[in-house]
């Protein structure tokens, strides 16, 4: 896992050079290179590398994951939308560079991902690129990502169109397991796997994701500022929808573990050292 994360960071760092005008540059790379898990780059890598392909193939594209997460923490952060002054322990982007800049930094972060697929990708197929950008506007935009963001600002201020289990069901899949399906349905296609096992990777990422907005809901209520590296008890203070709000904190622990042991049984048929950690780590921080 630590092998993968210094990989990770290694590319990002190569790939997002710093040029004119170097405020757009410094900006981007400013919350790109903030210490994090790297989950999302490290399932894609590890999906290719269990399904049989060479880490170096899958990594442009890997890094590329990584940047839509950071233009969406950027994004996030605003004042219109969340309006956090903390990202992983260090000032948010627009409380260092303004949130002109941080608007314009999220954007160029979300374009700039799907040229370094097309420019550092080697060894892959024109197909396979094609289908890699396919999964990524289609996954980062407005029937994934960005629809799970509206809809958690929606929720917020109580305006549900459907009802709350629904919508919370609905803003989970969208604003938190979308980017790891991607993660790992773009492994997948980068190892040139079959239809069958790309599906079972993407049921594996969904059951993930949702473990892990849980276990965030579940830390925003009783977690510190160090442990978090953001600001705590946002969520409950502002009311939005979470986990916990609507079920409490048992029944999330609950559905949590529950999500977790599916998670163990789908990928225990692999094997793979690397998703092992990720899920111990995640079921160790919630017991503690």
């Amino acid at each position: 896992m630590k092998e993968l994360i210094k990989l990770v960071d290694e590319h990002l760092d190569e790939y997002l050079q710093i040029t004119y005008p170097e405020d757009i540059f410094k900006a981007m790379k400013y919350t790109l290179m903030l210490p994090g898990k790297r989950l999302r780059p490290v399932m894609c890598l590890e999906t290719a590398r269990i399904l049989g392909a060479d880490i170096e193939k899958a990594m442009p594209a890997a890094c590329a994951i990584e940047m839509l997460h950071v233009q969406s923490l950027i994004h996030d952060d605003l004042p219109c939308m969340d309006n956090d002054d903390f990202r992983r322990g260090k000032p948010s982007n627009h409380k260092v560079f303004g949130e002109a800049n941080a608007v314009l930094a999220g954007d160029a972060l979300l374009t700039f991902a799907p040229q370094v697929i097309i420019e550092k990708s080697k060894d892959l197929s024109l197909t396979q690129i094609v289908r890699i950008l396919h999964e990524y506007t289609k996954f980062g935009g407005a029937y994934g990502l960005i629809a799970g963001q509206v809809v958690d600002i929606e929720s917020e201020g109580g305006k549900l169109v459907k009802s709350p289990e629904e919508t919370l069901d609905f803003i989970h899949l969208n604003k938190t397991a979308v980017l790891f399906r991607l993660a790992v349905r773009i492994g997948a296609i980068v190892a040139g796997a079959e239809e069958e096992t790309i599906e079972k990777f993407d049921d594996f990422a969904k059951k993930f994701g949702l473990a892990f907005q849980i276990y965030d809901d579940i830390m925003d209520e009783i977690s510190s500022f160090e442990e978090l590296g953001k600001t705590v008890g946002k969520d409950k203070n502002s009311g939005k929808l979470t986990y916990v709000s609507l079920y409490g904190l048992d029944e999330a622990k609950n559905k949590f573990n529950y999500l977790l042991k599916e998670c163990y049984d789908i990928i225990g048929k692999y094997e793979s050292k690397v998703f092992e950690e990720i899920l111990d780590n995640l079921k160790a921080r919630v017991a503690g």
